[in-house]
């Protein structure tokens, strides 16, 4: 198999792209990112990019799956326009190009919650991005819809780590167990099972 990664800085992807270098069922791995993961590996290839400018990058968007964990916060980004750009836009034109390029399997890291109707900004916009790709020309489509992502980051987000500890306080006493937090590094297994899964099929 031979995996496509955005995102692999991130928490999800940081923890995939160390997954996939150690499966020995993925042969090759392309991470398409702005700087380097840190990782490194003889079946990692990684690609320094301007995501601006897909002109530059999307002939080499092939393989066997495209994995999209790219993402940030609003604080991160500087306002809703500049996170719209980087949570959406980003990833579509990424799609886009997987799916021109025939790329079989995309799977897409969303939130629980995501609704192109909602009314707040973040459900919304996750959800538009839902409903774009849905409309690609992908063999198998999977989109992961995860509880607030629980695991090791590399930037503090001291918001996140109250809210973690919140929900977790009420998970042990047995309550509001359909919002318990999903490890990202269960999430990137179960992403690479899928991708396992439709590789056997399409080979079949």
């Amino acid at each position: 198999m031979q995996a496509i990664i955005i995102g692999a800085s991130g928490l999800t992807g940081s923890y995939l792209l160390k997954r996939l270098i150690d499966d020995s069922e993925v042969k090759h791995i392309l991470s398409f990112a702005r700087k380097n993961s840190g990782e490194s590996s003889l079946k990692l290839k990684e690609h320094i990019v301007d995501f601006d400018k897909p002109e530059q990058w999307k002939e080499l968007v092939r393989g066997d799956v495209l994995f999209s964990c790219l993402g940030t916060t609003l604080k991160r980004a500087g306002g809703k326009q500049k996170q719209y750009t980087v949570d959406y836009t980003y990833q579509f034109e990424f799609a886009k190009a997987a799916a021109e390029n025939g790329v079989p399997t995309y799977i897409l890291v969303s939130s629980t919650g995501a609704n192109p109707k909602s009314s707040f900004f973040y459900m919304r916009m996750k959800g538009e991005l839902e409903e774009a790709v849905k409309k690609m020309q992908f063999q198998n489509l999977h989109i992961m819809r995860p509880n607030i992502l629980d695991g090791d980051r590399k930037e503090k987000r001291s918001k996140e780590k109250i809210a973690l500890k919140i929900i977790k306080f009420f998970n042990k006493m047995g309550l509001f167990k359909k919002t318990t937090p999903t490890h990202a590094d269960e999430l990137s297994k179960e992403m690479i099972e899928l991708a396992k899964k439709q590789c056997t099929i399409s080979k079949k």
